[in-house]
């Protein structure tokens, strides 16, 4: 069974806000506030302590494959491509954080063949992936205005968090990007993981 084990001491921190009436403190986490009641509370010793226990998924340990875009219903022209990694090893590993992704593609006379995306760290804290299950990662993708310029990708290269050696998946056909690279915030980026449902 999977383990997610989510910054217990950050939500123990943010009720202890709101009970003194920091009601503004309370709807707005700190990171700050976060770390510290990490390094003071010993509620979150465990998760420290699973997170080493359990090693990193390794590149050699996963397979990754592209789910069916779906248009967001609050953003039209933006979609949400699922980016699945299967645990093919024999052993539970570890597999949390914001993944690397380049879209690889046409080469663009601004920008060039592959669009590095930015990463949203979104994700669970902590996640473990026993043998042949799978844990997701979401790319979030504005598509080009109609009539506008159009580039769309042939592939994608994807790197699990925490390693060096990429994986590669066909980019779904029919699904253009509009090119960002220089933008401050684009419109697509690739999200944290999360654990998929067992």
């Amino acid at each position: 069974m999977k383990r997610i084990l989510m910054g217990i001491g950050a939500a123990a921190g943010m009720a202890a806000l709101t009970a003194c009436g920091a009601a503004g403190a309370a709807t707005q986490p700190s990171s700050g506030a976060a770390g510290a009641a990490g390094t003071a509370g010993g509620a979150v010793a465990p998760a420290a302590a699973a997170s080493t226990a359990t090693p990193r998924c390794t590149t050699a340990d996963l397979a990754v494959s592209l789910g069916k875009p779906a248009e967001k219903t609050d953003a039209p022209g933006q979609f949400d491509v699922p980016l699945t990694y299967r645990n093919t090893s024999d052993h539970t590993c570890g597999l949390y954080g914001v993944p690397g992704v380049d879209l690889v593609g046409p080469d663009d006379a601004t920008f060039g063949p592959v669009y590095h995306l930015p990463r949203e760290d979104n994700g669970v804290k902590y996640n473990e992936v026993p043998a042949g299950t799978t844990a997701s990662a979401t790319i979030t993708v504005l598509t080009p205005s109609e009539g506008g310029a159009s580039w769309t990708p042939t592939s994608l290269k994807t790197i699990p968090p925490g390693q060096t050696q990429p994986l590669t998946a066909d980019w779904p056909a029919g699904l253009p990007v509009l090119r960002q690279d220089a933008a401050t915030h684009p419109g697509t980026y690739v999200n944290g993981i999360l654990a998929d449902p067992a």
